[in-house]
């Protein structure tokens, strides 16, 4: 990747040596041969995933109060000029660090033209057209597509038209825009569809084809989630069919990386809101490679497929409260248009379902806009399309919020359960074992959370505004990705060390009607300097009663005190009989003997990111272990 330096990049580069040890099974490609994409693919320029903006199927099947709805979102935009991209903001990422006033610009574009687009779709009657043509003119006329953290210097130039994320992104976006309206567009004046097809081919097509970027075999998001725009372009787009048959085969092979790296119990180690763009962008390319071979090229039933796609819910907390390990949100993904449409795909009862009472929640059936407008940095035009070209087979799909009883990930290492199947009242608990080089890693071997009637009790920080620290070498001065900010034990006064070597081991699982039990080793997530021979933590949960935590443990030497740092969103006080933590309409206890002494450290969040999942109020209870022996055992109840 020439001129492509990405620190960010390279983090997710690193993980693959890790991951990508799975057996090779190549589902894709071992299937499908080329002969196979030859015979079956459709011709270019003729696969046809949704209608037509001018087809009666958008007046006839979208209810006339929803129209309404996006047609609204649009008039926002009606006559409004366009944003500036000042070179000076995108400087700001070199010169500072500071990536967002950048964004914040660049996706209000995007914003703007698809809001735009959808309204025309829904109205029909050119209103909107005015104001799209310029669109497409200015985005056209940008000089790179992507944003200034995945650039290498503080100026883009025409010369370098790097693949990133938000290139992709916006390359799809145009794919589709030109797709759904080119009837429109080509009555204007045929240039602008084939300027469009201009530049998807120069920034994308093209050097998608010639370069062998480090996305292609790659664990993260970032390999589904541009092939999913890549392969949407080269569909829309490319008009050479010997082009368009090598680009397919090349997209099965990235796929297959991805598949083949990822876990048989299709967890997701960036979290489950990054599922969206992990596993819900592989679905993407999956449906799509269904729809352009006519069910040739279908994968819908394999195992695995599907278990990356349960991975949404078995980390579904409740509430719209998600388990957020490494830089996951708190948040649980509610972008329904992809939801929906991978349930279809591999036909799974719970993903509708639970797709069907986020929309619910959220009003959609009457505030569709409001939805749409919401999902992601900016909303995604092809996600929306496809999931109302399916609006009759949702409109009659059950309702039902994910709630089950608990879960196993054995390869990510994972576990989650809760007091009642099917209803949010009594505990939650999520833990985790896994390694300190995860992608989006914290330093988190053996941390958990826990939840009481649905709300946060001991919670995962999460991680704050990206900038350039967060994907550099300095990512783990930031207090968020510490092992001492988790809730995890500071030995000898050492937090966790990150690095692939620093793990957990020796994981046991097991799960009862009335209780589950989980335990594991994380002495080998800390370095030498902890002077720790082994610390076994397990968490015996009682569905009816209680959480109980161990901490067994052995040191080498005592130098220091050690403490159990306990991250909390509640109120704590210190009683007779431990941490009391103030709860909206309860307050639950932290109960402890006298081998342990608490304290209370307030935390001021500040960071804007983090205000959008916590109030300001944070706490740090530190559970100092009286003890000075090399070996003991340690029991704290959360009740």
């Amino acid at each position: 990747m020439k001129n492509f330096i990405c620190l960010f990049f390279l983090v997710f580069l690193l993980s693959n040596q890790v991951f990508a040890q799975n057996t090779e099974r190549k589902l894709l490609t071992s299937n499908y041969s080329l002969q196979v994409l030859a015979d079956k693919l459709c011709q270019p320029m003729t696969y046809e995933p949704v209608p037509f903006a001018s087809s009666a199927f958008w007046h006839d099947s979208i209810p006339e109060n929803m129209r309404a709805d996006y047609i609204l979102l649009g008039e926002k935009y009606l006559n409004q000029p366009w944003t500036v991209l000042p070179v000076s903001v995108f400087s700001e990422f070199k010169t500072i660090g500071n990536r967002v006033n950048f964004e914040q610009l660049t996706f209000a574009r995007r914003r703007q033209f698809v809001s735009l687009v959808m309204a025309e779709v829904m109205e029909n009657k050119g209103r909107f057209l005015p104001d799209i043509i310029n669109g497409v003119l200015a985005l056209c006329e940008e000089t790179w597509w992507g944003i200034p953290a995945h650039y290498s210097t503080k100026v883009p130039t025409t010369d370098d038209q790097n693949v990133d994320l938000f290139n992709a992104e916006t390359a799809g976006m145009m794919a589709w825009a030109s797709y759904i309206l080119k009837q429109q567009l080509d009555a204007f004046s045929p240039i602008l569809v084939q300027r469009i097809y201009s530049e998807i081919n120069r920034r994308m097509l093209k050097p998608c084809l010639e370069t062998q970027y480090g996305w292609k075999r790659n664990t993260s998001n970032w390999n589904p989630w541009i092939c999913s725009n890549w392969l949407t372009c080269v569909l829309l787009a490319e008009s050479d069919r010997e082009r368009q048959v090598k680009a397919v085969q090349m997209i099965m092979e990235s796929l297959d990386f991805y598949m083949d790296s990822a876990p048989d119990d299709g967890g997701c180690n960036e979290g489950p809101s990054y599922w969206t763009h992990a596993a819900g962008s592989l679905s993407d390319c999956l449906i799509t490679l269904k729809q352009a071979t006519a069910g040739h090229v279908d994968v819908s039933r394999d195992a695995k497929v599907g278990a990356l796609g349960s991975f949404l819910y078995k980390t579904y907390i409740g509430n719209g409260f998600a388990v957020n390990f490494a830089d996951a949100s708190v948040f649980a993904s509610s972008e329904v248009n992809i939801v929906f449409p991978f349930g279809v795909f591999i036909d799974d009862d719970i993903m509708k379902e639970y797709a069907a009472q986020v929309a619910l929640n959220k009003d959609f059936w009457n505030k569709p806009a409001d939805m749409f407008n919401e999902a992601g940095n900016y909303p995604s035009l092809g996600h929306e399309l496809r999931f109302l070209s399916l609006i009759n087979t949702f409109r009659k799909t059950d309702t039902k919020e994910p709630l089950i009883a608990d879960s196993w990930l054995p390869n990510l290492q994972v576990m989650t359960a809760r007091s009642i199947e099917g209803s949010t009242k009594g505990f939650y608990i999520a833990a985790k074992g896994g390694y300190n080089a995860e992608n989006h890693n914290h330093n988190d071997a053996g941390s958990y959370v826990v939840y009481f009637d649905g709300e946060p009790l001991i919670i995962d920080v999460g991680v704050g505004t990206y900038t350039s620290k967060t994907f550099s070498k300095e990512r783990y001065d930031i207090w968020t990705m510490q092992s001492g900010f988790h809730n995890l034990p500071k030995i000898n006064g050492i937090d966790q060390k990150d690095g692939a070597s620093y793990k957990a081991a020796n994981l046991k699982y097991k799960k009862h009607k009335t209780e589950v039990v989980f335990s594991l080793d994380i002495a080998g997530a800390y370095p030498a300097e902890a002077k720790v021979k082994s610390w076994t933590r397990t968490f015996k949960f009682n569905r009816k009663k209680e959480i109980e935590i161990t901490e067994n443990y052995c040191l080498h030497e005592y130098e220091k005190t050690t403490e159990i740092m306990l991250m909390t969103c509640c109120e704590p006080s210190i009683t007779d009989k431990g941490v009391v933590l103030k709860m909206k309409d309860s307050q639950r206890l932290i109960a402890f003997d006298n081998s342990l002494t608490p304290t209370i450290e307030y935390i001021k969040i500040t960071d804007q990111r983090l205000l959008k999942s916590w109030k300001p109020d944070m706490w740090r209870i530190k559970l100092a272990v009286n003890k000075t022996d090399l070996c003991g055992v340690i029991k704290y109840y959360i009740q």
